[in-house]
Parts: C-alpha cells; sequence; structure tokens
C-alpha cells in the first residue's frame, strides 16, 4: 500500500532494502577492521565488541563481529595462558581465607586482592607488587622494583593507604607469599582496621582475580612488544594499568570502565 501511494515499485522498494543492508554491513566490517587494528590486533571477538560500542557507540552483537573478524581473516595475536605462579612461604604468620572465592564486592574498598609477580628484560628481573579492589576491578595502587622483599608490598600499601584513609573492615587477600607472611605485614594492615585473608597453600586458585589481572597484563602490555630495557618495561607496566583502569571496558562491569563503573556508583 505504501509502494502505491508513494509511487514506487515492489521490486525498488526491496532493492533498496538489500542496498541498505549491504551499506550497514560494509560500515560495520570497517568498523570491526579499524578497531582491530587500533588495539594492534590484540583482541579477539568478544573484547572486540566492548571497544567497538565504548569508541563507536555501535551495539554490534559479539556472533557478528566474530562473522566480521572471520571474513576479514582476523584473529587476535595473542594466546593467554594462566599460570599459576605460587610461592610458599616458609615460618611467618598464616592467616584463615576469609575471600572463600568471593570475588566480588557490593561497595569500593571492602574486598581488596594482590600479589607480586615478575618479568625479565636480559639477565635483570622487575617485579611488581599490585592492589585490585574487588567492587570494580580497578588497580588501586602498584609499586615497582628490581628486588623482591618486604618493602616492594609494604610500599604498595602505604601509597594504597595514603589514597584511602577509611578501609576499616577491609579484607587484603593474598597468597602465602613471604612478603605477606612477614610480620611487618601482619603489624601493617590490622593498624588501619584492614583483615587479613590467605589463599590455602598451594592454591593459586583462591587468588585467581589477582592472577587474571596480570595475564591480561602481561599478554596485552608486554609480551607483544620487543622490550629492551627495565625503563621501558615499566613505562609498558604504567602505560598498561592507565588503560586497564580508564579505558579497558569490562563485560563483568556492564560493559564499563572500571574508572567508570566507580564513577557511575558515585553519581
Amino acid at each position: 500500500m505504501l509502494c502505491e501511494q508513494l509511487g514506487v515499485s515492489k521490486s525498488g522498494f526491496y532493492a533498496y532494502l538489500k542496498r541498505k543492508d549491504s551499506e550497514v554491513m560494509d560500515s560495520h566490517r570497517s568498523i570491526v577492521e579499524a578497531t582491530y587494528h587500533r588495539y594492534e590486533g590484540k583482541y579477539g571477538y568478544r573484547q572486540l565488541q566492548l571497544f567497538i560500542l565504548q569508541d563507536h557507540g555501535v551495539s554490534m552483537n559479539h556472533k557478528k563481529v566474530l562473522r566480521l573478524m572471520q571474513s576479514l581473516n582476523l584473529r587476535s595475536r595473542i594466546r593467554r595462558k594462566h599460570r599459576c605462579n605460587y610461592a610458599s612461604s616458609v615460618g611467618g604468620r598464616i592467616t584463615e581465607n576469609l575471600l572463600q572465592r568471593q570475588f566480588k564486592a557490593d561497595k569500593p574498598n571492602r574486598k581488596w586482592v594482590t600479589d607480586v609477580t615478575q618479568y625479565r628484560v636480559g639477565e635483570t628481573w622487575l617485579y611488581l607488587s599490585a592492589i585490585k579492589d574487588l567492587f570494580n576491578n580497578e588497580i588501586v595502587a602498584y609499586h615497582m622494583s628490581l628486588r623482591n622483599d618486604n618493602e616492594l608490598v609494604l610500599r604498595t600499601f602505604r601509597n594504597a593507604f595514603e589514597k584511602t584513609k577509611d578501609v576499616h573492615g577491609l579484607i587484603v587477600h593474598s597468597d602465602q607469599g613471604f612478603q605477606y607472611t612477614s610480620y611487618a605485614y601482619h603489624d601493617m594492615l590490622p593498624q588501619v582496621g584492614a583483615q587479613i585473608s590467605m589463599s590455602r597453600r598451594g592454591n593459586c586458585y583462591d587468588n585467581a582475580s589477582m592472577e587474571s589481572f596480570f595475564s591480561h597484563l602481561k599478554t596485552e602490555g608486554l609480551y607483544p612488544y620487543d622490550i629492551r630495557s627495565i625503563e621501558e618495561a615499566q613505562r609498558r607496566i604504567e602505560a598498561f594499568i592507565h588503560f586497564y583502569n580508564q579505558s579497558r571496558p569490562q563485560r563483568k562491569l556492564n560493559k564499563l570502565t572500571p574508572v567508570e563503573y566507580r564513577r557511575q556508583l558515585a553519581a
């Protein structure tokens, strides 16, 4: 009826719809390709879907993103490897597992997870200590050093407590590494009202959320690059943490970045 009123043939109308669908498909294909290359080909279709929504405001089904990537012969350049690097301590103070793999928090500064990882440049090791808030998966503090010692961890927590004054009742979860069983660590946290929680011996999955962040850091922020100096490694780590907090949307956070998710609560 509408075709008759407008003086348009049915065949012409359907030809228009076909051209329109083709134009939309070409546009989506271009968006997928541009977004893939913008992020250096690091990401698969699920994460790419979030970047497309964030950067272009285009809501695209993840299956469609996958089909378009396949048609363009695009695939993630990285393969995530999850390794449980668990170092058990001898002696020191051990506490029970208060977290119990409950990796969700309803408010900021209720549950933090922490750990230390290492990255090798030539014959030198760079150590990173980081703290992650389970409310929005934000890295709230970190510190790097060429020495894997108690001061590495203590400095990280001093940085965190300088930014966050009220942490009374906070649960801080770690593995049983020697820094976390040290007397200095067990003296520092109770002084600010925080509770200490620890993974069971030899069970890295009790701290899987922190392990997951380190996996993202290395596979997205370090391994794709030919890093020749400690200074470059430090810059890459700092840049990735900023990107992770500010610009990397997460499906578990309603497709928002950690900082956006926290600001949404404040609003």
